[in-house]
Parts: C-alpha cells; sequence; structure tokens
C-alpha cells in the first residue's frame, strides 16, 4: 500500500486556547464561548481545516465535564456546520482520569477526539490485560461510530507504543491520525526544528495514516515548515505558542494560521480544506 500523505499537500489544524493559559498570557486568547466560536471561524478562513478544541467552565478552567464540552461543541457546530472537522480534548492536565477522559467522548460522540497515548494507556497500566483491554474496547468502538481519533505521541517511544498497540489490534487500524509533539508543557523547554529528527522513521513514511506535528515555544513556525517539507500536517496556535514568525507577539490565532498557509504557498504545498482532509483521514 502506497503512504496517503503526500508531500504536495498538508492540513492546518488549529489550538486556540489549550488547557493552561488565560488572558494573562494574552488578551486576545479566547475562553468564553462565543470568543472561542468566533476565533475557529476566523481560523476557518485563514485556512485551517481542524480545531482542537478545548472547554473552559464559567471560571474560565479547563474542563472535560460533559455539559461543558456538550455545550460548545453543539453550539460551534451550529455555526461552522462541516466546513471545519471540530475535535474535542480529552486532555488530563493532572485533573482527570483515563475513565472520565473516555466517558466524554462517549457522551458527546464529536466527529473527532484528541488522545494521549501516555494518558489513557499510561506506563503502569501497561502489563494489565484487564486495562488493556478496556482501553483497546473504547479505542475500536469510537472508530465504530466513525469518530475520527488523532493519537498524541510525546516522544518517539511514544510513536514505538503507538506502533506495538497497532500491530497487536490493540487500536484500530482506520478513523485516525497521529500527532507528534515538540517540546513540552515547561517553560523552559522550546522546541527546534532538529526535534522532529528522532521521530523520522522509515515505517512513519511508509505507515498509511496521516501524521501532524506541533510544537512549543517561538521557533514554533519553524518547526511546522519543517513538518510540512518532510510531508506532515501541522497544528499551530496559542496552546503551544503566541510568538510569530517574526518574533513578536502575534495578535490573533488566525494571523498565525495566513502565515502559515502562505508559507505553505511560497513551499508549493496545498493547502486541505475541512472536506478533503475528512475523506482522507476515514479512507
Amino acid at each position: 500500500m502506497q503512504p496517503i500523505q503526500s508531500v504536495g499537500q498538508a492540513a492546518i489544524i488549529v489550538a486556540p486556547n489549550g488547557a493552561r493559559k488565560t488572558k494573562a498570557d494574552h488578551p486576545a486568547l479566547p475562553m468564553l464561548r462565543q470568543e472561542i466560536i468566533d476565533e475557529v471561524i476566523a481560523c476557518r478562513d485563514a485556512g485551517a481545516a481542524m480545531v482542537h478544541l478545548h472547554a473552559r467552565d464559567q471560571n474560565g478552567k479547563h474542563s472535560l465535564k460533559v455539559d461543558d464540552n456538550l455545550h460548545l461543541y453543539h453550539a460551534l457546530k451550529e455555526q461552522v456546520g462541516d466546513s471545519i472537522i471540530v475535535q474535542l480534548t480529552t486532555e488530563a492536565v493532572g485533573q482527570y482520569s483515563p475513565s472520565q477522559q473516555m466517558a466524554l467522548i462517549n457522551e458527546v460522540i464529536p466527529e473527532a477526539a484528541s488522545l494521549a497515548l501516555s494518558e489513557l494507556i499510561p506506563e503502569s497500566q501497561y502489563s494489565d490485560t484487564a486495562y488493556l483491554d478496556t482501553a483497546s474496547g473504547f479505542f475500536h468502538g469510537i472508530a465504530e461510530q466513525g469518530i475520527i481519533a488523532q493519537y498524541i505521541l510525546y516522544s518517539p517511544q511514544d510513536l514505538e507504543r503507538y506502533f506495538s498497540l497497532l500491530e497487536k489490534g490493540l487500536l484500530p487500524a482506520y478513523n485516525h491520525h497521529i500527532l507528534l509533539v515538540l517540546g513540552r508543557y515547561d517553560q523552559h523547554q522550546t522546541a527546534s526544528p532538529r526535534d522532529l529528527s528522532p521521530f523520522l522513521q522509515q515505517r512513519l513514511f511508509n505507515h498509511d495514516k496521516r501524521w501532524a506535528v506541533c510544537a512549543f515555544g517561538k521557533y514554533e513556525h519553524l518547526c511546522l515548515t519543517a513538518s510540512m517539507i518532510m510531508g506532515g500536517d501541522i497544528r499551530v496556535g496559542f496552546e503551544n505558542n503566541h510568538v510569530n514568525h517574526q518574533g513578536t507577539v502575534a495578535s490573533t490565532n488566525a494571523e498565525q494560521v495566513a502565515y502559515l498557509a502562505e508559507t505553505a504557498k511560497h513551499l508549493g504545498l496545498a493547502t486541505l480544506d475541512a472536506n478533503h482532509f475528512r475523506q482522507l483521514l476515514t479512507a
């Protein structure tokens, strides 16, 4: 089978707020429901094919509560329809258990969901057959419902685990995408393009699923440009960084999306719209 990833095309995913940042980090960071919706629409119009959606509670805190996510998800879908893929996060931030993360997706049934393998199958549970069966049942169950899973991988070791789980049948072989994370949440770590190199294994390129990169810190644009050149999709946004390609503070997430779309154009790459990206992810 030929890889479906192509160096001639890339999808832009936007992560406009994340779980940790507030308006103290950037005054334009969207936190209220309508702010988030307005920002997603602006990012779609700037070239984003997918949004990585984080709900906030009434106090502005990251929330995996079903009501907070259900209301935001449906309010957004009412305004954008199928014009952008809406991906719901399950990020735990040390507050939520794997069972709560799984319950959120089973309750809301979003079009897409991001799932950190290191959170949903922590190393402490890797030899627990009963737990692996539960996790595998969740992954297969959402794939059967047509939910597009994005497996988040923080290290080359996570990538190895992903391939191992896939080969063992614990992960379904369809309806998914992977995200390679460069850098960490630690404020002292800043990603650079060389951090992509350890992930670039031959089987990643031979793999029949699309992959993307996100990068923390001020070199985000360079990292994402490198990803596009290597055939990867990209995720940009204030969740990871709010410094633009010139080293100054970006005005909005949409500005960051627009500049990457322009960069792709200069590289001779087509940027995928939501419909084309959706077709590739569910092929």
